[in-house]
């Protein structure tokens, strides 16, 4: 079993800068692909980051068009946290974040995706 947990939501003004960041604990996995996603009321959830592994070659990171060079995603994979900074908000970016983690449990045989419980980001304008 994976547990993550999540922090740094929060309101901020338009324009502002928000952190947030996400710890995997548990035992028994190995963490694949670590992403951040984002609901707003009335609206599907969507990825917002992500960020591989990368093993010997390195991470690559991938971006959702509307946050892209706004928000930076990355990962420190001794500690199993993943953050995301989010800088130039924009009310748009109003929603729930979720943390996802893509990872392989060795008792299970078998890959799992894990979610956090979510965070609230508002921004006001």
């Amino acid at each position: 079993q994976v547990q993550l947990v999540e922090s740094g939501g929060g309101l901020v003004q338009a324009g502002g800068s928000l952190r947030l960041s996400c710890a995997a604990s548990g035992s028994g996995f190995a963490i694949n692909r670590m992403g951040w996603y984002r609901q707003a009321p009335g609206k599907q959830r969507e990825l917002v980051a992500a960020i591989t592994n990368g093993g010997t070659t390195g991470s690559t990171t991938n971006y959702a068009d509307s946050v892209k060079g706004r928000f930076t995603i990355s990962r420190d994979n001794a500690k199993n946290t993943v953050s995301l900074q989010m800088n130039s908000l924009k009310p748009e970016d109003t929603a729930v974040y979720y943390c996802n983690v893509g990872v392989y449990e060795y008792s299970r045989i078998q890959h799992n995706d894990y979610w956090g419980q979510g965070t609230q980001v508002t921004v006001s304008s």
